[in-house]
This record gives C-alpha cells, sequence and structure tokens, in this order.
C-alpha cells in the first residue's frame, strides 16, 4: 500500500524520530534516504512510502510523530 506523507503538525518535530519511523516501517528503506525524506517532508513537501506489511504500526507510529497522511493504494 502506497501512504502520501503530507506535512508534520508537531511544534517541534523530531527528525531523528521520524527518520527511524521511515526505516523501520517503509518497504526498501535505508537511514540516509530516510534521513533525505524527513527533510523534504518537514520542508513542507510530500513524501509518498511504500508500506507491505505491519500496516497498523505504521499508522499508529505516523499519528505519534503528528504526521498528516492519505492512502493512496
Amino acid at each position: 500500500m502506497k501512504i502520501q506523507l503530507l506535512s508534520c503538525g508537531a511544534a517541534r518535530p523530531d527528525r531523528r524520530a521520524i527518520a527511524k519511523m521511515l526505516v523501520e516501517t517503509a518497504d526498501g528503506m535505508d537511514p540516509s534516504t530516510a534521513t533525505e525524506l524527513t527533510g523534504f517532508l518537514l520542508d513542507g513537501s510530500e513524501v509518498e512510502i511504500e508500506v507491505s506489511f505491519n500496516e497498523s504500526s505504521a499508522y499508529r507510529a505516523l499519528r505519534k510523530l503528528d504526521i498528516d497522511y492519505e492512502i493512496v493504494e
């Protein structure tokens, strides 16, 4: 399933926590790509990730980090 990350509404977003969540939930995500995508997300760009397992854990992590998302597929 594809998930479009729209924005982060946290007052003080934790870059390391967001990057770690991306590595743990997104398919084929390495730490350097996760760090780069985190920067894009916090700068206001939308980011699309692929999640094929533990979808409920991904949703929970996104809500915990106050990341707005939309399910694409």
